[in-house]
């Protein structure tokens, strides 16, 4: 069976940093681009960051170019989304999701985080 689960979120301070991880199973995970989708009540879930097959592919929403990285461990099934200089606005559960060119699409349980003082 298909599955994405993340994990690393929580609790940080404006300015703090955080990573999450993403670890694929039941399905070749190299062969999904893989993206990371963050969503607060009330709000469409939005794109934060997508990576394609290889790594070789990379963007970012404007709102976090310059503090967030993604990146993507074939050998492990895993993608990452490290998290600098967080702010209040970051705020929010972050899904990963796997998808293909036919129209395949798997999402994650989604992880909390939560920036405040």
């Amino acid at each position: 069976q298909a599955q994405l689960a993340e994990s690393g979120g929580g609790l940080v301070q404006p300015g703090g940093s955080l990573r999450l991880s993403c670890a694929a199973s039941g399905f070749t995970f190299s062969s999904n681009v893989m993206s990371w989708y963050r969503q607060v009540p009330g709000k469409e879930r939005e794109l934060v960051a997508i990576i394609g097959y290889t790594g070789s592919y990379i963007e970012y929403a404007d709102s976090v170019k310059g503090r967030f990285t993604i990146s993507r461990d074939n050998a492990k099934n895993t993608v990452y989304l490290q998290m600098n200089s967080l702010k209040s606005e970051d705020t929010a559960v972050y899904y990963c999701k796997a998808s293909r060119n036919t129209g395949w699409v798997i999402w994650g349980q989604g992880t909390q985080v939560t920036v405040s003082s």
